[in-house]
């Protein structure tokens, strides 16, 4: 259940009074994890996986009836701008009105103790975040890439000229983040005491036009102007002919390998601090990565190139410690040497039903073919609904599943597929939220290589109920899933 999801007043799901509601829903129903995607800001395409900071919280996040109650915002402030309404989520309007609320909180701000320590704590990512979004406003939100040289290449007079002349906004920045990991951490906290635990989810790469590339161009593979060399993407799959161009830049881990991965330990470091258990997206990219070269309008001429592989696994293990509490996101093309470097790992993998009746019985995401050290989910953010599922995928792949499953399409058979992964031997099971109320193509998150139409879907908040978790409840019980 995404935060963006929840059924908060001001446009978008936020840190507030639903999020706690929503957690004690989860704590009758007698779950033990929350898996949301990833806090970070969106960036252009409104995706939580293209952000201008690895490390940043979402402003939209940042709830504005707690701002009321710290005395930072008036209720009629609040009510003066218009963040869309509760159906889905308008990032247009979002991006117009959110920044112009914070503002006036930020004027009523008084520095304290906790928000130095914050800043003291954070100064090797949030200094740079700060700079970089003060530059960009002061530029029209220009990318970093369009910026003046001087700047672009960090030259250290321009450096210190723009942190003099963008010194209230660096502070607006960091305040910002501030606010976000005050609200965030109290949150976690809430859903730690009642017994439920947070997945985090971490995109393997970082966004071109971010703080993370501006500020360490070592890192990654670029050019003598900056540009990047090649990027990343997957090759032509079920989900596209013509493969997906994500245009990300690729690591330079040739460097990072030399330097022992010290930008990685800092990131899993830090993820680690605010999840209780975190989801690496794209997991196959450390065995090999798909590299396209920069500049083709798809990745259909793309090419695997050699990663890390398992040292750098062993290299986070040495920093952090063994057995950390990782999914490993293992979805799409995989080789013997993907799966080799997986089971080395010990991290769990994931099970998709949508993708288990595509083939015969010997497909690995069916329930008999599983091992217990794996995530079984019914479809991910980058599926259709299991509603959905049922009404626009391949009718010989539908069939099978009624068959497989004993049902019937129609009324019941997302319950059918959900249990089936309930009662799979696979040691954690996650249910999509939409999925436990019945939705169908309306209630998708994201369709991959498309834009315009994402990340906005909202739950009606009635449907967040004491009826829906007794039956929620009922039903994992059933299957020995409840907290203990």
């Amino acid at each position: 259940m995404p935060i963006f999801s929840l059924p908060s007043k001001g446009g978008i799901g936020t840190m507030g009074r639903e999020a706690y509601r929503f957690v004690d829903f989860l704590h009758k129903s007698k779950q033990t994890w929350w898996q949301i995607l990833p806090l970070n800001p969106t960036n252009y395409g409104d995706s939580p996986y293209q952000s201008f900071s690895s490390y940043a919280g979402n402003p939209y996040f940042i709830d504005p009836e707690l701002l009321i109650e710290d005395g930072l915002l008036t209720s009629e402030e609040f009510e003066s701008f218009d963040f869309g309404g509760f159906d889905r989520v308008d990032y247009g309007k979002l991006y117009q009105s959110r920044l112009k609320m914070l503002r006036l909180a930020f004027a009523r701000f008084k520095e304290d103790n906790g928000y130095k320590a914050f800043c003291k704590e954070n100064t090797f990512w949030l200094e740079d975040y700060a700079l970089f979004m003060a530059i960009k406003n002061a530029n029209g939100d220009i990318s970093w890439e369009n910026w003046d040289n001087s700047l672009r290449f960090r030259e250290a007079d321009a450096i210190k000229t723009a942190q003099k002349e963008h010194k209230e906004s660096i502070k607006f920045y960091c305040f910002i983040q501030y606010m976000f990991a005050k609200q965030w951490n109290s949150l976690k906290q809430y859903a730690n005491s009642k017994g439920i635990r947070i997945i985090g989810d971490i995109p393997i790469y970082v966004a071109y036009d971010s703080a993370d590339v501006w500020s360490d161009i070592k890192q990654f593979q670029l050019d003598d102007d900056l540009k990047p060399k090649a990027v990343a993407g997957c090759p032509p799959d079920a989900f596209s002919d013509d493969g997906q161009l994500w245009g990300n830049p690729l690591y330079d881990w040739k460097f990072m390998k030399a330097d022992g991965f010290t930008w990685w330990k800092k990131r899993l470091k830090y993820v680690l601090s605010l999840y209780d258990c975190v989801r690496i997206d794209h997991f196959r990219g450390f065995e090999s990565y798909y590299s396209v070269p920069y500049g083709d309008v798809n990745a259909k001429n793309g090419k695997w190139v050699k990663g890390p592989d398992i040292a750098f696994f062993k290299a986070i293990e040495g920093e952090l410690g063994k057995n950390l509490p990782i999914i490993a996101e293992d979805l799409g093309f995989l080789t013997d040497a993907v799966l080799k470097m997986l089971k080395k790992s010990g991290y769990p993998g994931m099970k998709v039903l949508q993708f288990a009746f595509d083939g015969d019985s010997d497909n690995d995401y069916l329930p008999h073919n599983f091992n217990t050290n794996c995530v079984v989910y019914t479809g991910t953010h980058d599926n259709d609904t299991i509603n959905g599922w049922v009404q626009n995928n391949a009718l010989d792949e539908v069939e099978f599943a009624e068959q497989y499953l004993s049902a019937k399409r129609g009324d019941g058979f997302n319950w059918a597929m959900m249990k089936a992964a309930m009662m799979s031997v696979a040691d954690t099971c996650i249910l999509m939220m939409q999925d436990i109320i019945g939705l169908g193509s309306e209630g998708r998150i994201n369709t991959p290589s498309t834009v315009g139409n994402n990340w906005t879907w909202r739950i009606d908040g009635s449907c967040i109920n004491d009826w829906l978790a007794k039956v929620v409840r009922e039903t994992t019980e059933l299957y020995g899933r409840t907290r203990k």
